[in-house]
């Protein structure tokens, strides 16, 4: 504090100074002051310049206690007229801001509502054409069909859940999932891709039961799967299989198709980031993992992946002891 007040008030003590020296050399020259005591007048103008700066000083910190205790309740009363100025200036500048802030927050919210409002409309045709497909006669016209309806319709439930990650607290449910459940959902959903593919599953027993929310790792899932279909080489095998790591469940999605490279994977969970495998493909956005990430974040579950160039990646989903919402719920 009292390096502060002194830094605030250099020029205090520049002036003091320069006085002192002004004064000595006045009394020096002034042929008409050779009577009059140097070293009295020094002392007086000393002791009341150094009382004026100590009784400055106690003010300046009475006020910066005040304000450290947030006692404003006589802060009119410690503003100088120029820093009343500065503060009301401050102040209409701040509502200002403000008055932005809350503006484009308002436009940001209608946007997003607007874009979900957008995204269901987009349901309804799907899943229509997803009936018509189901009825398309010719098998290989039927899959190739089914595999693009996949991409779009994975394109679009990813923007719906990027949309609604933002808020994502006020839209989960915990319950007990049976995880096999969930898995065999998602594989059946990827059923027209893997047969163009020929990829197969290799499925261990998943018979575990977990506190967390069911949609939410549904969609976890569903990006770390379409990955590894994305990914593998044709006819190879994806393994899905648990292990205990210490006193927790971790699933481990393990491929083996293309890998990543050792300096994309630091880098794999950043928003829109596609590597150098990615570059190479239109289809890749870069948004996947960056979602599941997030998603699984917020859930109390651990993603983590690793990869070797041509052998294959391992997707590990580690599941807490106790998920924090239970904590929070009392499940």
């Amino acid at each position: 504090m009292i390096w502060l007040f002194l830094k605030e008030h250099a020029q205090w003590f520049l002036f003091y100074v320069l006085s002192l020296i002004s004064l000595n050399g006045l009394l020096v020259l002034d042929s008409g002051l050779y009577h009059v005591s140097i070293l009295y007048l020094n002392s007086v103008y000393s002791v009341l310049f150094f009382l004026f700066v100590g009784w400055r000083f106690l003010k300046d910190w009475s006020h910066l206690k005040r304000m450290e205790n947030q006692n404003f309740e006589d802060l009119d009363r410690m503003q100088s007229p120029y820093m009343s100025l500065l503060v009301d200036r401050f102040q209409q500048e701040y509502a200002h801001q403000t008055n932005e802030l809350n503006q484009m927050k308002i436009q940001v919210l209608e946007e997003r509502d607007d874009l979900l409002a957008w995204v269901h409309e987009v349901k309804t045709p799907l899943t229509a054409m997803k009936i018509m497909i189901e009825h398309v006669e010719d098998g290989k016209l039927q899959t190739r069909l089914e595999h693009e309806w996949l991409r779009l319709y994975m394109l679009v439930d990813q923007q719906l859940h990027q949309t609604r990650l933002q808020t994502m607290e006020q839209d989960n449910r915990l319950e007990r999932v049976e995880l096999h459940k969930v898995i065999s959902n998602e594989i059946r959903s990827l059923k027209a891709w893997c047969m163009e593919k020929g990829i197969g599953f290799e499925v261990e027993e998943l018979e575990l039961e977990i506190v967390t929310d069911a949609k939410w790792l549904a969609f976890i899932l569903r990006q770390i799967l379409s990955n590894s279909v994305k990914y593998s080489h044709e006819n190879s095998e994806v393994h899905i299989f648990m292990s205990q790591q210490q006193e927790n469940w971790a699933l481990h999605i393990q491929d083996s198709g293309i890998g990543i490279a050792p300096e994309d994977l630091p880098r794999i969970f950043r928003k829109s980031y596609t590597g150098s495998v990615g570059r190479e493909s239109t289809a890749a956005t870069g948004m996947g993992l960056y979602l599941a990430r997030n998603a699984a974040t917020k859930i109390g579950i651990k993603l983590s992946v690793n990869s070797k160039v041509n052998e294959g990646s391992t997707v590990t989903l580690v599941f807490p002891e106790q998920n924090e919402y239970t904590k929070l719920y009392g499940m």
